[in-house]
């Protein structure tokens, strides 16, 4: 009768082999990998075109080409373009501090049965001692967290909301000679955030969305190695 050891091993094995192998793919994962030039997503939205505007009215304006008389020229429409200024700075820190600890020990009397205290071996009382257990856990963590971007980034109106607000999004591609490096933004502002010089600071913008990355060998040096991150990722069982 031959044995079922080796076959139950070899199972295990192969079992343990193919979880490493869908850890280590995990952490090989890019976060940066959809990031790509020429996204459709982030395409510059181009002006409503307006049939109206080519009927002949008789007048000499035209709405699609009106020009602010009493005010600076915005963005207001859909393609118009603004200027955000990133002005984003964040502070974070987090300290945490766990101590638990459990001490408990029984001990029990000389054991009586009937009235009559019970020996061992004469006149050797039988008494009852559970061992004492002593638990302790003590955790400790700290986290600083500092960010900082500034710069600018010209960005179209691809919404205008019933309440005036513009929807607006765009990115920026810089090709280095090692490499490329991006920025995106996309958010909610309001015509009346908008300077004179059709800027707003990017701490004006609702539900702001704003992405910083690289692709290239400075972006890679800067990315820790796929061990690394399989070790750090929620795959590591310790």
């Amino acid at each position: 009768m031959k044995s079922k050891k080796p076959s139950y091993l070899s199972s295990l094995l192969k079992s343990l082999l193919a979880m490493s192998s869908v850890a280590i793919v995990s952490g090989c994962a890019n976060s940066f990998k959809d990031m790509k030039e020429n996204d459709p997503y982030w395409a510059p939205a181009l002006p409503t075109v307006n049939d109206s505007r080519n009927s002949e009215t008789g007048s000499i304006y035209n709405p699609a080409s009106a020009q602010m008389l009493f005010q600076d020229k915005k963005a207001l429409r859909i393609g118009d373009i603004v200027t955000v200024v990133l002005t984003e700075n964040t502070n974070a820190s987090k300290t945490a501090d766990t101590e638990v600890t459990k001490d408990s020990q029984i001990t029990m009397p000389q054991v009586s049965a009937f009235g009559r205290d019970l020996n061992i071996g004469g006149d050797n009382p039988l008494v009852v001692t559970v061992p004492a257990q002593n638990r302790t856990f003590a955790g400790e963590a700290d986290s600083t967290q500092t960010n900082r971007l500034q710069g600018t980034i010209t960005v179209t109106v691809h919404q205008v909301y019933p309440n005036g607000n513009l929807m607006v999004k765009g990115e920026k591609w810089i090709s280095l000679n090692q490499g490329s490096e991006f920025i995106r933004i996309a958010g909610i502002i309001r015509p009346e955030d908008i300077d004179k010089d059709n800027q707003v600071i990017s701490t004006r913008v609702a539900n702001a969305k704003i992405s910083y990355g690289g692709e290239g060998p400075l972006a890679d040096a800067n990315r820790p190695g796929w061990l690394t991150r399989f070790f750090s990722s929620d795959w590591w069982p310790f």
